[in-house]
């Protein structure tokens, strides 16, 4: 038990030396052999990348990195330890040797990212990599790599498998569920931290401590759980996450950002080396994208978020799955190829009820992605009775919010227009009837484009 809490950087939680100081008021352990990373120039990039990208356009002091965020996602590693280090079960199943993979692996966790990386990755375009693909070009090549071997005696590709989710044995499932899982360093950080810079409250109304204080090996013995004392400070958690998504990560003036930028990109990615622009910092890559978008359509999206005047879409409609079930069902969860293919269908429609000129690109349709948010199920631990049973069973808040609402109620179907049009279409009243028929006309586009394919 105390071999993994004389680690360095774990030991140095108790340490006043050898800090660098975080928002809001934290300090963070640096050991010499961090420091060899941070200062690695493909960590370094992380500074030029911010953390929430186009979420600045709404809270506009919302422009922290992923290098902060790296940071604060390591001292929750340290955390995590130095209380599980306590819990006998877990200092038999977890060496020292694995303790300080799980380091490694959580100051690095997101070396992959490029700007703007999970509004491009949601589209799913042939060709560009999960940003756990990319990762692998800084961890197996270059100083990054050498430094973690050198210096930690890592094999930089545990790293690698770790970050992917590679894991087989019952102690690499535990430290995958503290890297990614309902209750991990990298959610406990990034909410705190996006609610702190968005000048918001939500993401910092649970107890963050009583939380780590409760965590405990699962039954099986390959996870985490709660203890009953942690109970309330996970529903807490939950609910912090539910609005935090509501209100800012798909605010709807954000989504009308994120969208804008997912079709500049649509239109512009086959000119772009995506590797070499990947690798730039996010003023960098704004660059290369605007110098590459010779279409009329992209560089007036690239303008209006990037240019002298700020020129958001505007909301036009929006359907959630308990509002309007029918078209919820009908558009969300499309590939992104048929949104595109929805929003031409709907920009005709308009035009031909205002009877003005609808370009394609001036009506975009925002839809939650394919792929659904990580449920939140983990187990709560009756110390009393020696039993386990799920979270979701003895909390209607976690049933309610973290499965029966979460995606399909936040994440919301939007129709966004250019505001040229926002008044002619507005005054069309309900678009439920006519996105249905945009949706019905997209349907059998992509169909006769599959039959076309099939026959050639």
């Amino acid at each position: 038990m105390e071999d993994i809490r004389s680690i360095p950087e774990v030991a140095g939680l108790d340490s006043s030396g050898g800090v660098v100081r975080l928002s809001p008021e934290l300090d963070v352990p640096l050991t010499e052999r961090v420091k060899d990373l941070i200062d690695c120039p493909e960590f370094r990039r992380l500074s030029g990348i911010p953390q929430l990208g186009l979420v600045s356009l709404v809270y506009p002091a919302a422009t922290h990195s992923r290098f902060e965020h790296s940071l604060g996602v390591y001292r929750l590693a340290l955390l995590f330890l130095r209380h599980l280090s306590h819990n006998e079960r877990f200092a038999e199943s977890i060496s020292r040797e694995q303790a300080e993979l799980f380091i490694v692996t959580a100051l690095l966790h997101d070396i992959g990212h490029w700007p703007f990386c999970h509004p491009i990755e949601d589209i799913r375009l042939a060709g560009v990599p999960r940003h756990e693909e990319f990762a692998a070009g800084f961890l197996l090549e270059g100083e990054l790599g050498n430094c973690i071997e050198k210096d930690w005696g890592i094999k930089p590709r545990a790293v690698l498998d770790l970050l992917s989710g590679a894991v087989a044995t019952p102690a690499e499932r535990i430290l995958s569920s503290m890297l990614s899982g309902p209750i991990d360093i990298d959610k406990l950080d990034y909410l705190m931290r996006d609610s702190f810079h968005a000048g918001v409250p939500y993401g910092r109304n649970y107890d963050q401590g009583r939380l780590i204080g409760s965590l405990c090996l699962n039954e099986a013995g390959d996870g985490l759980a709660i203890t009953q004392k942690g109970k309330t400070a996970a529903e807490m958690m939950v609910f912090a996450r539910y609005v935090m998504f509501s209100e800012v990560y798909w605010h709807h003036g954000v989504r009308s950002a994120t969208s804008m930028l997912q079709r500049a990109f649509y239109l512009i990615h086959r000119d772009i080396a995506r590797d070499e622009v990947f690798r730039l910092s996010q003023d960098g890559m704004i660059t290369q994208m605007r110098n590459v978008a010779r279409q009329p359509a992209a560089r007036e999206l690239l303008d209006g978020l990037f240019g002298h005047r700020r020129t958001l879409y505007k909301r036009l409609a929006q359907f959630s799955y308990y509002e309007s079930a029918e078209v919820y069902e009908q558009v969300a969860r499309r590939s992104y190829d048929w949104l595109v293919g929805c929003s031409d269908e709907l920009a005709r429609v308009l035009s031909s009820r205002t009877g003005g000129e609808i370009h394609g690109h001036e009506v975009l349709i925002d839809a939650p992605p394919v792929e659904k948010e990580v449920e939140f199920k983990i187990d709560v631990f009756d110390q009393k009775k020696d039993s386990y049973r799920p979270l979701e069973e003895v909390s209607p808040v976690v049933r309610t919010l973290a499965h029966e609402q979460f995606d399909d109620f936040v994440k919301r179907v939007r129709v966004f227009i250019h505001p040229r049009h926002s008044k002619s279409c507005a005054e069309l009243g309900d678009l439920s009837q006519l996105l249905l028929e945009a949706a019905a006309g997209a349907d059998s586009r992509s169909g006769n484009q599959v039959a076309q394919g099939s026959q050639g």
